[in-house]
């Protein structure tokens, strides 16, 4: 069997077992597979080709890895939808206490909603934004 053979095999298998599993960076190394595969098309000896996977699959992870690292200002998972379903729900407040917060019905129980800093409590209508600890913060629709 030719080298190359293999080394498609390899990048098949890491992609099969990327859709199986939802390991993204299976894609990354299979891209290292994939010019590993290449090179031994172009006819580099066996060494090259190793060496070809490993600088291009890793590359690939790190680079990915670099890509998708929080930055700052992204929000948390406190704030995000998928992990928090109260994320993006209304809640009504009808007024604000001098502290800052708000005692609010959500959910079948009363829960604290507090404001975030630099915004003026108003009363009406507001969004879940996240939660913080066991407060709701909300946005003003």
């Amino acid at each position: 069997m030719e080298e190359s053979t293999i080394w498609w095999l390899l990048a098949g298998v890491a992609v099969v077992t990327e859709l199986l599993t939802g390991t993204f960076y299976l894609l990354m190394l299979a891209v290292g597979l994939t010019a590993a595969a290449l090179a031994a098309h172009l006819g580099l000896p066996l060494v090259a080709q190793i060496i070809t996977a490993a600088v291009v699959g890793g590359g690939a992870v790190v680079a990915w890895h670099q890509f998708k690292k929080k930055r700052p200002g992204d929000p948390s998972a406190r704030a995000d939808r998928s992990v928090n379903l109260d994320v993006g729900e209304t809640v009504m407040i009808d007024s604000w206490s001098a502290d800052g917060t708000a005692s609010v019905k959500y959910r079948g129980t009363q829960w604290t909603a507090i404001h975030r800093p630099g915004v003026t409590p108003s009363t009406g209508m507001h969004r879940v934004a996240e939660l913080v600890g066991s407060r709701l913060l909300v946005d003003p629709l």
